[in-house]
């Protein structure tokens, strides 16, 4: 058995594989390297619940102090700064170096810095880490006029946060509807209309020419097409890049994040690499990808753990993603990537519907609006690569949840 393991990056990936390691029975000397100071914390609920008072900073834990010492996983807080791969060490910027057997990239992914003039202003923020939270609620306690850069699930989130404050608030993005690489045109519509019912404004084909202030803090914006918006507060949501640079410093293969294989392991076969930060070959994408959701931080960590503990498996769990905006809630089962056919079932009107991606005669993904019983139907569906037309899904009363229960049969 391995004698230690460290982990660097505590995150949903990073503590997953900590405590699937232990719940595997895992004896060994485990280390938790976390760049943030405090125990490891869910990072979705920021942009909604904690911004919205509904949960808190203990409350977003992901378990207590108790948790870890019970479990004898060693948290170490500060910036890794170096592997010593010849060595089985990592480096951390104090001066302290953390041994291992076999080490585990967790390193997830940092936010696209916004590259126009008065990005630094205070008043403009990105949203990844409780202390960005904090201080955005804080601002927004006392703000009048919101502006959002980029209609991602992000910035639609901390939308809808913003009007429920009472704040008033004009959404910018480059593309030419909300979500447009991630989701099809029907659910994209839908939730356009959800948030202009709620008096969120929007400007498509348009960004920032750059930031105006006074004093050092923000006040306004001012378009690429000669716009200028009030603002107290700017959320920045255009998009992350994946943390890579210690893995690349270290000789690692990097395509759009650390390149790992179907075991998740990378170039470096005392190496794993989980989370954000990884691409892996899917064979739902036929095609190799890097995913950033909880699902597939936590089901890659429990991958890894169980090969280290002896019982490998290819990574092959099933992507999903939600995302709540408002009233609405949106479950995505499956990769759309490539698709060229969509069928819509439920109630469009209503809000209450599904979106059926299709590439040929396959399925691929599943939008559900609204619909938590599709989408739960969809994920066993899609994990069986069913045989599903558009043909089929088009028919006059079709029930997706009726032809999943019907084709366990």
């Amino acid at each position: 058995m391995l004698q230690s393991i460290a982990i660097v990056g505590a995150g949903q990936a990073g503590f997953q594989v900590a405590a699937s390691l232990r719940q595997e029975d895992y004896t060994g000397r485990l280390t938790l390297i976390g760049d943030e100071p405090g125990l490891p914390y869910q990072r979705p609920p920021l942009s909604k619940a904690y911004m919205l008072g509904k949960t808190d900073a203990e409350g977003l834990l992901f378990r207590p102090r108790k948790f870890f010492d019970e479990h004898d996983i060693a948290m170490v807080s500060g910036r890794a700064a170096a592997i010593d791969r010849t060595n089985r060490h990592v480096a951390m910027a104090d001066g302290r170096t953390i041994a291992y057997d076999h080490l585990v990239l967790a390193l997830g992914a940092h936010n696209r810095v916004l590259p126009v003039p008065g990005a630094a202003l205070n008043g403009v923020f990105g949203l990844r880490t409780l202390a960005d939270a904090a201080a955005v609620s804080q601002r927004l306690a006392d703000a009048r006029n919101v502006v959002v850069c980029g209609a991602g699930f992000i910035g639609l989130e901390f939308a809808a946060v913003a009007r429920a404050q009472g704040c008033t608030v004009h959404v910018l993005e480059l593309a030419d509807r909300p979500k447009a690489r991630a989701v099809s045109a029907e659910t994209s519509t839908c939730f356009r209309k959800a948030h202009e019912a709620r008096g969120v404004r929007f400007d498509f084909g348009e960004g920032l020419s750059h930031v105006e202030g006074r004093d050092g803090d923000v006040t306004g914006v001012a378009t690429t097409s000669g716009k200028t918006l009030p603002a107290d507060l700017v959320m920045v949501g255009i998009g992350v890049l994946p943390s890579v640079t210690i893995a690349a410093e270290a000789g690692l293969d990097i395509d759009n994040g650390v390149k790992v294989d179907g075991d998740l392991l990378t170039s470096d076969p005392a190496i794993s690499a989980i989370g954000d930060c990884a691409s892996f070959p899917s064979r739902h994408a036929d095609a190799r990808v890097r995913l950033e959701s909880v699902q597939n931080a936590a089901d890659q960590a429990r991958c890894v753990a169980a090969r280290l503990m002896g019982k490998p498996q290819p990574y092959a769990a099933l992507p999903w993603f939600w995302s709540d905006q408002g009233d609405m809630r949106l479950q995505i089962a499956g990769l759309s990537q490539g698709a060229d056919a969509t069928v819509v079932v439920g109630d469009r009107a209503g809000r209450q519907f599904s979106v059926l991606c299709f590439r040929g005669d396959q399925l691929l993904a599943v939008e559900s609006v609204n619909k938590p019983g599709d989408h739960m139907a969809a994920r066993k569906l899609l994990g069986r690569m069913p045989s599903l037309t558009a043909r089929e899904a088009a028919q006059t009363g079709f029930d997706l949840r009726a032809f999943e229960a019907a084709s366990r049969q």
